[in-house]
């Protein structure tokens, strides 16, 4: 079985610096944040070029840190685009915020700056690119919209490490931008865990406050907070983890420019967007895609996943439910057909194997499977 992502294979490859570190923990019993959390917020923040990473306990608590400390709660709006995971929104209502959903544009599937204004009311506080599957969302026109309408723009950059808008390394170019080191990630810890980068002072200071019960010194408490402190362990291995990001991005660079040879024949992509046979991901002009994810489309694609399953190829969908449709935002009324391009790209994406330890040999088996499938189910959309 080729499986979806091989944390074992990552492991291996960087077992003695691992096990060194998480010794380091267990030896000095700095369980919970210590000095291997705030080494770790110093190096990610150099690496980004931002004064101030704040870690926590999860992405999900990052983003709703990041609204928090933004302003924005009970009775304000946050824009967030509709094709994304539910924690992107789910962070926005446990904040006490509404989302505000915005279609997704069909080329990035990130979300679609031309539809933003017209979800901004009297109400909205912030807006929320996400930087989907390794892509940048576009965000000059988001700072733009932001900036005439005075709203914070948040970055979710969780599945974004190191991935480039202009050359400028996403996660640092909002007022609080968010990341998940959920273990799958690019840069994933051994367990959850998650941080709020900012250049703003208060911000950090308030997401501080917030993850560690409200509280700078023990048992003084200035403001109601959380426990969404960052551990020590996770702090250790992301350390040991940032000094190969990019190398490992690297990898999932060459290894999405191998699927694309070996499957273009199979696509008729024209960089509009609209349904094709089997539509590749692209990289945007203006951005630099770290691929977290390898994610093809196509109208067969149950089709499609359970074939390759019973090849042998492990496979994921992300995401088959849009966040407007799910049950938990039924108060807001959404109904089917009101965000059309995410709906279309739920009931079509399809992620193949992806991570840096992938061999050539997999991934010609992948394409092998693949393009076994079209010759009997896509023959006839061959370009």
């Amino acid at each position: 079985m080729i499986p979806f992502v091989d944390l074992q294979a990552q492991y291996r490859a960087i077992k003695r610096e691992v096990d060194e570190a998480i010794a380091r923990v267990v030896e000095s019993a700095a369980f919970i944040l210590g000095r291997e959390v705030e080494a770790f917020e110093a190096a990610f923040a150099e690496y980004l070029g931002a004064k101030f990473c704040v870690g926590v306990n999860s992405g999900t608590a990052a983003i709703q840190l990041a609204v928090t400390a933004c302003g924005a709660g009970a009775g304000d709006e946050v824009i967030v685009p509709a094709n994304t995971f539910f924690a992107t929104a789910e962070a926005v209502s446990t904040a006490g915020a509404t989302p505000v959903f915005v279609d997704a544009d069909p080329v990035s599937h990130t979300i679609d700056v031309n539809k933003i204004e017209a979800a901004i009311t009297e109400r909205t506080r912030a807006i929320i690119p996400v930087h989907l599957y390794g892509q940048a969302a576009d965000l000059d026109p988001v700072f733009e919209i932001a900036a005439r309408h005075n709203l914070s723009v948040i970055e979710d950059a969780a599945q974004a490490h190191g991935s480039l808008y202009k050359g400028r390394r996403v996660g640092a170019l909002g007022r609080a931008n968010c990341f998940s080191f959920y273990p799958g990630k690019n840069l994933g810890a051994y367990g959850e865990g998650g941080a709020v980068v900012t250049d703003d002072a208060e911000v950090a200071r308030r997401v501080r406050l917030l993850r560690d019960h409200g509280s700078e010194r023990k048992y003084q408490h200035d403001i109601i907070g959380y426990n969404f402190r960052l551990e020590g362990i996770q702090g250790a291995v992301l350390n040991v983890k940032l000094k190969h990001l990019d190398g490992w991005n690297e990898l999932r660079r060459a290894h999405a420019a191998r699927y694309r040879e070996l499957l273009s024949g199979l696509s008729g992509d024209g960089g509009d967007g609209e349904a094709r046979a089997l539509t590749l991901p692209r990289e945007l002009p203006y951005a630099r895609h770290i691929y977290h994810l390898y994610v093809v489309q196509t109208d067969e694609r149950d089709a499609l996943q359970k074939h390759l399953t019973a090849a042998g190829v492990q496979t994921g969908i992300h995401y088959p439910v849009p966040i407007h449709l799910q049950p938990a935002y039924a108060s807001l009324g959404h109904r089917a057909g009101d965000f059309p391009v995410a709906e279309r790209e739920a009931a079509r994406v399809l992620s193949l194997p992806m991570f840096p330890e992938l061999t050539g040999e997999q991934i010609e088996r992948v394409a092998e499977a693949v393009r076994a499938f079209a010759g009997s189910q896509l023959s006839a959309a061959r370009v």
